[in-house]
């Protein structure tokens, strides 16, 4: 966060000295991740604190929001790039492709200094996903710069500039409508694309001797890694129901990943149908 910061004021300075679209672009997208990193950090901060009457569940989905926020300050980023890039096609500008060169240079060192320090993370959480794609729009937006600046200086070719933003706008929109998508289908308490339904109520009725039938069965995500899962077990009469307590929680656990699991056992017909 503090290297993002820094350095989007030198850019600042050298997109505004040097003319350049590119830099100015990269500089406005480095200010959002830096906000975004903090961000990110914070959700890490408030996501260990332990659960309450309030929040039973604890703080563990500040890490989710904060994947959903970060993807849409990236779409809203994209828009604005976009947007520059086709008005200043309609009116090039001035670019000083030198220190251009030289401030997208020492940008992309800083940026993977970023990408690396953020890469040691998990990258299956959302929440450092997220501050990842940030930091990989940044190091493409300095390479693009650093091409454009090339370009420049060699042809004095500037809509260069703007095209190249506008290549990387639209890569960084692919991921940032993947971590969207993802996001949002947490918040909405999704089932979880490694879970297979089907397999699971089937896979529990061939095991459980006791089991006849798996129903009402809802599988979301609380956090990434953090699965949970509710299930209605319809066993025989004579059903030892702790023992088949302890197996449906066995297999939900070993063979789906789902460590937290609430079961409810019925003997006789579903109390939840009318």
């Amino acid at each position: 966060m503090l290297l993002t910061f820094g350095f989007m004021a030198v850019e600042v300075a050298g997109g505004l000295a040097a003319g350049s679209l590119a830099l100015l672009a990269d500089a406005g997208h480095m200010l959002t991740d830096a906000a975004a990193l903090g961000f990110a950090w914070l959700a890490f901060r408030l996501a260990r604190r332990p659960a309450d009457e309030q929040r039973s569940y604890g703080y563990h989905r500040f890490q989710i929001l904060a994947a959903f926020l970060n993807a849409v300050i990236l779409i809203a980023i994209v828009v604005w790039i976009i947007f520059e890039a086709v008005q200043r096609l309609g009116a090039p500008v001035p670019v000083l492709g030198g220190l251009m060169l030289t401030v997208a240079g020492v940008g992309l060192v800083v940026n993977l200094l970023a990408f690396a320090i953020l890469h040691g993370g998990s990258r299956e959480n959302l929440n450092v996903r997220g501050a990842l794609l940030h930091v990989l729009g940044d190091l493409l937006g300095s390479l693009a710069a650093m091409i454009a600046a090339g370009v420049i200086i060699a042809t004095g070719w500037t809509p260069i500039d703007p095209l190249l933003s506008v290549l990387v706008a639209l890569l960084i929109l692919r991921s940032a409508w993947m971590l969207l998508r993802q996001s949002t289908h947490v918040l909405l308490e999704g089932t979880p694309s490694e879970i297979d339904v089907p397999r699971l109520k089937a896979e529990l009725v061939s095991r459980v001797p006791d089991v006849d039938d798996v129903h009402h069965v809802h599988v979301w995500t609380l956090a990434s890694g953090k699965l949970v899962m509710t299930l209605h077990a319809h066993v025989h009469n004579d059903a030892n129901a702790e023992q088949v307590l302890r197996t449906i929680l066995s297999i939900c656990r070993e063979r789906f990943g789902v460590s937290h699991v609430t079961v409810q056992i019925e003997h006789g017909r579903c109390a939840d149908v009318a």
